[in-house]
Order: C-alpha cells, then sequence, then structure tokens
C-alpha cells in the first residue's frame, strides 16, 4: 500500500495521548492524494472487520461442536474483538452507497429478538405492531440457512425485524439482558447449544445452526466490503477514485458528519438516554456500547485525520483532510481536528466508567446523574463537532453537504 508520509504532533489530552497532522506541508496535499487515503483507510479498516470476523467465525464453529462456558466464552469474545475495528468503519456509510445499502444487514438494531428465539416475556420490549416479533424462527421448521435469514430480515416491513448481522449474533451467544445484577450482561447458558438431554430451552441443534448461518453471513458480507475497497479491481473503490474532487471530499465530510450527529449523537445515545431504556442502546445483550460509542467517535476523526491504526498495530496514514483545509485555513483545520480529541476524550470517560462496573444501561438510568452528564457531555461535543464538519466543507469550497435535505446530518 502506497503511502504518504505525515509529520505528527503529539500532545497529552486527559491522560490519553492524543496525535493530530502537522499543517507545516499543507500547501503540498492535493485532493487527489486525500482521495487516495480515504480508499486505503477504508479497505485496511474492512479488512480487519473481515479478518476478526473469521476469528469469530472459527470460535463460534467451536463453541456449537463442543459446547462449555469456557468455548461459549471465546466465541463471546471473539464478537467483541470483532467489533472494535467494525465500528471503525462507520463514517463511511451515509455517502458511500455501497455501503450504505449494504449496512442494514450486517449492522442493524435494535433488533426485536423474538423473531429468532426464545424470549422472557415479562422481560420483552417490541415493537408495537410487529406481526412477527415472537414468530421465533429457531422453535419453527423451515430450514435454516442463509436465504431463510435474509428473507426474514426486515420481515412485513418491519425494520425490528433483525434477523442478520452482528447484534443478531450477540443475541445468541449472550441472549436478553435482565439486569438482576446491574454489572451483569446478558446470561445465556452454554447448555442453550448443547445435545440431548442437556439441552436448555429446546431446539439446540436448531439454535446452533442459526448461529453457525448467521455468523457465516456475515463473513461472506463484509469479504463483499473488503473487495469493494481493494486496489487493482473494477469496484466501487475505483469509482470512488475516479469521481470529481469535490463530490468525493464532499462525500468525505458528509459521512463524518451524519455518523457525528443524526446517528451517533442522536438515534444511537440521545434516544437511549431520554428514554433511559437499555432496549435503545446499540449492543445492549453484551454490554459493549460504551465501545461502540468510542470507536464510532475514532472512525470519524480518522477519515479528517487520515490515519488509522489496524488490529495488528500497523499505522495507515497519509494525505489528510485536516491537511487539505489547514491549506486554505489553518484555524479551521486545527480548530476541528481539536475538537475530534475532544470528543474522543469524553467517549473515553463512558469507557472508563464502565471498567468501574457502571455499564452504559447504568449510566443512562435516570437516577445516574453523573452518568447521564457523561452520555450528555459527549452527545455536545459530536454536536459541536459536526459545525465545524461544515466550516471545514465551506473551507474547501463545498457549501452544501446533503443536496437533497437543507438539513445536511438529520439531527
Amino acid at each position: 500500500m502506497k503511502r504518504i508520509s505525515q509529520i505528527v504532533s503529539a500532545a497529552l489530552l486527559g491522560g490519553m495521548l492524543i496525535t493530530a497532522p502537522s499543517f507545516a506541508q499543507a500547501d503540498t496535499v492535493s485532493a487527489k492524494a486525500v482521495m487516495e487515503t480515504y480508499v486505503n483507510l477504508a479497505h485496511a479498516g474492512f479488512s480487519d472487520a473481515l479478518a476478526t470476523a473469521k476469528v469469530l467465525q472459527e470460535k463460534v464453529d467451536t463453541f456449537i461442536t463442543n459446547p462449555s462456558a469456557e468455548t461459549q466464552q471465546a466465541a463471546k469474545d471473539a464478537w467483541l474483538a470483532a467489533r472494535k475495528p467494525y465500528s471503525q468503519t462507520e463514517a463511511f456509510r451515509f455517502s458511500n452507497p455501497n455501503v450504505d445499502e449494504w449496512e442494514g444487514q450486517v449492522n442493524a438494531w435494535p433488533l426485536d429478538e423474538g423473531l429468532i428465539d426464545y424470549v422472557k416475556q415479562d422481560a420483552y420490549d417490541h415493537e408495537e405492531g410487529n406481526q412477527f416479533a415472537s414468530a421465533n424462527i429457531i422453535a419453527g421448521t423451515d430450514k435454516i440457512d442463509a436465504e431463510l435469514l435474509k428473507a426474514s430480515h426486515e420481515k412485513g416491513g418491519s425494520e425490528a425485524n433483525v434477523a442478520t448481522g452482528y447484534h443478531a449474533i450477540e443475541f445468541l451467544l449472550w441472549g436478553q439482558d435482565f439486569n438482576a445484577e446491574p454489572k451483569d450482561s446478558g446470561q445465556r447458558p452454554h447448555t442453550d447449544y448443547a445435545r440431548g438431554d442437556a439441552c436448555t430451552n429446546g431446539n439446540c441443534e436448531r439454535r446452533a445452526e442459526y448461529l453457525k448461518a448467521t455468523t457465516d453471513l456475515l463473513v461472506a458480507d463484509l469479504q463483499t466490503m473488503a473487495d469493494d475497497w481493494a486496489d487493482g479491481q473494477d469496484n466501487y473503490r475505483k469509482a470512488f477514485l475516479s469521481l470529481d474532487e469535490n463530490e468525493a471530499l464532499r462525500r468525505m465530510l458528509f459521512g463524518m458528519g451524519s455518523l457525528s450527529l443524526g446517528e451517533l449523537a442522536g438515534e444511537r445515545m440521545n434516544v437511549a438516554l431520554l428514554a433511559h431504556s437499555q432496549e435503545d442502546e446499540h449492543s445492549c445483550f453484551s454490554d459493549n456500547t460504551h465501545n461502540d460509542i468510542a470507536e464510532n467517535a475514532r472512525s470519524i476523526q480518522n477519515i479528517f485525520n487520515g490515519t488509522y491504526t489496524s488490529t495488528d498495530g500497523t499505522k495507515v496514514e497519509g494525505a489528510s483532510l485536516a491537511q487539505l483545509v489547514a491549506a486554505k485555513d489553518a484555524k479551521v483545520s486545527e480548530t476541528l481536528v481539536g475538537k475530534l480529541a475532544d470528543t474522543q476524550q469524553k467517549a473515553e470517560a463512558i469507557v472508563e466508567a464502565v471498567k468501574s462496573g457502571e455499564n452504559f444501561d447504568q449510566q443512562i438510568a435516570p437516577d445516574n446523574k453523573d452518568g447521564n452528564q457523561r452520555i450528555k457531555a459527549t452527545i455536545a461535543a459530536l454536536r459541536s463537532q459536526t459545525g465545524d464538519i461544515e466550516a471545514a466543507a465551506k473551507t474547501l469550497g463545498i457549501d452544501n453537504l446533503n443536496p437533497e435535505n437543507s438539513d445536511s446530518f438529520g439531527g
């Protein structure tokens, strides 16, 4: 992979080392070089998501072959590891149609889990009017394969009917989170996959078939997306690099702003906070929402700063939007770089609270003043940085990031 060296400056912010691009040579950066960095970052991120999903696939296969507490935990750990690189790809959504049209099968949430498997009815809130909210595919008789899962996804026109992707796998590994103990996530027993008389809650063989089918489908979907950004192919990467420069820059910045405001600050955080409901948190079965938030914030930062750290520690970097904007107005660029770092710091405060035993679903509880404030501070930072994303776009001569909607970022 061709890389353009980048001078970086480091600052210690709230105990974290934050690196930001130097603007000393910003006037030498071209839009074409920034576009090249962007597609390289996308390919690296989706390739890491694919590689970690393949590890998850291996651990799931081992678990369903030999169900035990240990093999189940190994599959859970692999799912958690797979979420990190995937969550750093989400700023490639919204204005890249290949990603936006594909994402629903991979990362849709929240889901009405009764579509898939048994649920505890007195602890089950489903979408009103969803006729398939208790369909329980696993208890049925239809052959469980990729085609059934795809046909069941958003069945009846309900977005709550999520039959595939990370969160379907999450539910099948963790089960519902009843919060009997605030620090606990879902407590699905490994015996839900046991054979013979050891099987709990029935249909263990079909449950294993479902888990395998949806995990295999996730790997196949991620392979498609990694291929879409690979070099030397007749694919979306090639199409992106052939775009008019202003259109390509618009897509980059629109993806950043849309994730920042409408999606992360809005759908993923503010909705859950206002409702004080774990049903509205992103990874509600595993209690991994804090990491989803932090890595989503990093996704936005990665694109502007033109850098990504792979799961093996390799750093992918190149000509950045930060440098390109700085060539026009250094202050605008420096302000956004600083705000992205501040948002990351505030998101990491949510993560640190979880390490102390206060999960996201506890931080959004109505009587948790400090937890609520932590979430509100991150939402405010995301909203603030979005205004600076728009300012960066205008600096580059892009006056309307979303020509189809005057409300650019849906927030």
